[in-house]
């Protein structure tokens, strides 16, 4: 499913991050230190191999809603974008924190002229954040960005579940 929002198509997909061949850069749900780790981090440093690791360790660490750009390495994609998340019920004010996720993910990814940009439901995962309130949350924060977006077309949501994917998508309608 997609929409166009002041000339941005956003998306919705049932897939895997690190297969999203026809996207300028993807986005990795990271952790602090920005190393392999568990899920989408882990599944896109396997896939990008060690070298993006050792690009990683100098921008580490980083914080809740921050995020710092990289190289895609033997990734498909030119550009890794990795954002730290909030975990679910310690790091306040959440919703705040995971908006600026997807905020500073598309400033970076204006920054460095990248027209397409894939995301996973960030901190859905070990995270525990409800994949409900993520979708408000993200979607909401990316088509009340679209209007400032000037190189980025097209932000895709790559959703792991089918579930997560019914979730978004009724987000995406109602917006």
């Amino acid at each position: 499913m997609e929409r166009e929002i002041s000339g941005v198509i956003i998306e919705c997909v049932k897939g895997d991050i690190v297969k999203q061949p026809d996207v300028a850069a993807i986005v990795n749900a990271a952790n602090a230190q920005l190393r392999i780790g568990g899920g989408v981090a882990g599944a896109i440093h396997r896939t990008a191999g060690p070298g993006l690791e050792e690009e990683c360790l100098p921008l580490a660490p980083i914080e809740p809603g921050e995020a710092v750009i990289t190289s895609g390495h033997k990734l498909p994609n030119k550009y890794v974008i990795h954002c730290l998340g909030p975990i679910f019920g310690r790091d306040k004010p959440e919703h705040e924190l995971l908006a600026n996720c997807y905020r500073n993910a598309l400033l970076l990814a204006e920054e460095y002229e990248i027209e397409s940009i894939a995301f996973p439901a960030i901190s859905t995962g070990a995270f525990g954040y409800p994949v409900e309130d993520a979708a408000e949350i993200s979607l909401k924060t990316v088509s009340e960005m679209a209007d400032e977006l000037e190189n980025v077309k097209r932000v895709r949501f790559v959703l792991h579940s089918d579930r997560d994917l019914e979730v978004h998508e009724k987000v995406l309608a109602g917006l």
